[in-house]
């Protein structure tokens, strides 16, 4: 059965579609065969990055493994049963459909809180929530004092990922491994930045993640986008040599999948 991992938060500007469309192609890339959904269903930034992707490569003739893009079924009305939701019975049915044909099933959620992101957060064996290291965006996780730097209580998403949690030790499933990705982390060592780090680091352990590398602030993933490619393509596509920004990404993304511990993943791009 696929292994579900579901990237969500439910602010926008985290960087959720960046983060799904590099993890789908490192994944393809290391030969595992890799099913994406975009429950996003009105902007659909991921399932367009793998439109582009597939485009391009139609384009140039080119061959490079990737995810593929599914959507979610149609139901009729008739189908339901009675009080189901149409949009759990849509989930469930496509990713019913995936999991005997595919090692992974990734499924990036909307920036903000749908029926269909609660219910994919209850599939999730690994969830990933990027982060940009800001107060602004903390504030989803949870609620601090005036100084940043103590606690106050628990946040909309905090709460909507524990009753998922719940959902999933009703059924009798594996606990969710919350892996909370800081992205766009500063270079230079601030305040802000120190105060994050201690806020998250207490927080981790008071509600249950785990807390990995993400990505800098690079334009290289702006300018990628419109071609569908991820920073492990760039030489499969006619560049030469990596300039020192390209090879800086290439590790974080190398230390973003190892930290996320996925079954049967080493990462050995």
């Amino acid at each position: 059965m696929a292994h579900i991992i579901v990237v969500g938060n439910e602010k926008g500007g985290a960087g959720k579609s960046t983060v799904s469309m590099h993890l789908a192609t490192a994944l393809s890339r290391m030969g595992h065969k890799v099913s994406g959904l975009d429950l996003d269903l009105r902007q659909r930034t991921f399932a367009r990055y793998i439109e582009n992707r597939r485009n391009f490569l139609t384009q140039e003739k080119l061959e490079l493994p990737s995810p593929t893009l599914c959507e979610l079924p149609e139901v009729e009305a008739g189908a339901l049963r009675p009080g189901e939701n149409i949009y759990d019975h849509r989930l469930s049915a496509a990713v019913a459909g995936l999991e005997p044909t595919n090692d992974f099933i990734l499924i990036d959620c909307p920036g903000s809180h749908t029926r269909l992101s609660q219910v994919a957060h209850s599939l999730a064996d690994t969830l990933v929530t990027p982060l940009n290291d800001s107060f602004i965006d903390f504030d989803l996780l949870a609620h601090t004092d005036a100084n940043g730097e103590k606690i106050t209580g628990p946040s909309v998403y905090s709460e909507m990922v524990w009753n998922a949690r719940q959902l999933r030790a009703q059924a009798g499933l594996t606990p969710i491994d919350w892996v909370v990705v800081r992205n766009r982390l500063g270079a230079q060592r601030m305040v802000n930045k120190e105060k994050m780090e201690r806020v998250i680091d207490m927080l981790s352990s008071r509600i249950g993640f785990r807390v990995a590398p993400g990505f800098n602030e690079r334009v290289i993933f702006r300018e990628l986008f419109p071609r569908g490619l991820t920073l492990l393509d760039l030489k499969d596509v006619g560049v030469k040599q990596l300039n020192i920004s390209n090879v800086a990404a290439r590790q974080e993304l190398r230390e973003l999948v190892k930290a996320l511990k996925l079954p049967g993943v080493t990462p050995d791009f």
